[in-house]
């Protein structure tokens, strides 16, 4: 017999499922604890279900109840997904989005990953086809939509439940998608800014770069940008 979703409050009150794949990471902990508490439907996945159901089990006991989270494989988490977020490391990029590729076709991908290459992790080092979000377009084909995200978030201040000062920018490969995951930036409790098609996801990627070298230089865990100059917040 399947394992049995973990819940804490009805269904019913879920109208969006969100799938975190690669969700056991530091990052995709944060974010499945800030769409949760905001009342989302969220799936963890893992290569390891194990971890996944692990994960949502500490999660779960961290929130105190009045949330919806289940652990489960990334491809079953992507099949029951109405939009997925990608946490992965960059080596295992290509791997999960190979894997879920046929999970995600309709679909929405919010793609966090960030192309660190150790050891040199401050220094900005993009793939082939641009940028990760771009690789990731490339492999999961025209059937899916791509938004990138969060790449610029400490994990640190996910965790906590406190005001960010930090901005997130959102690049995409149509208005719609970029619609979307800015919803779910909100959602988490943060301002997002339309940063317009994917391609400039490159930039934002290689940002990543330079705040872990200020990071480091500085004696700082939390560096983040913010957008200025305008009345539109």
């Amino acid at each position: 017999m399947p394992d049995q979703p973990i819940l804490l409050t009805m269904v019913a009150n879920y109208a969006t499922t969100i799938a975190i794949l690669g969700g056991t990471g530091k990052e995709g902990k944060g974010l499945a604890y800030r769409w949760a508490k905001a009342g989302y439907r969220v799936l963890i996945g893992s290569r390891t279900p194990e971890r996944a159901r692990a994960t949502a089990k500490e999660l779960l006991k961290r929130l105190g109840g009045g949330a919806y989270l289940e652990g489960s494989s990334n491809v079953e988490a992507a099949r029951k997904a109405d939009i997925a977020a990608l946490t992965v490391p960059y080596a295992a990029h290509r791997e999960t989005l190979e894997s879920v590729k046929s999970a995600l076709q309709g679909k929405i991908l919010i793609d966090v990953t960030v192309p660190l290459v150790p050891p040199k992790v401050t220094k900005v080092q993009m793939p082939p086809a641009g940028s990760a979000a771009q690789e990731a377009k490339e492999i999961l084909g025209e059937g899916v939509e791509v938004a990138s995200a969060f790449q610029n978030i400490s994990y640190e201040h996910l965790l906590h439940d406190e005001p960010i000062e930090c901005d997130v920018l959102v690049c995409g490969t149509s208005k719609e998608a970029r619609s979307e995951a800015l919803k779910l930036v909100a959602a988490a409790g943060l301002t997002g800014w339309d940063a317009g098609p994917l391609e400039n996801s490159m930039v934002v990627e290689g940002l990543t770069s330079i705040l872990i070298h200020i990071n480091k230089l500085y004696g700082s865990r939390r560096t983040g940008i913010k957008i200025t100059g305008t009345s539109n917040r």
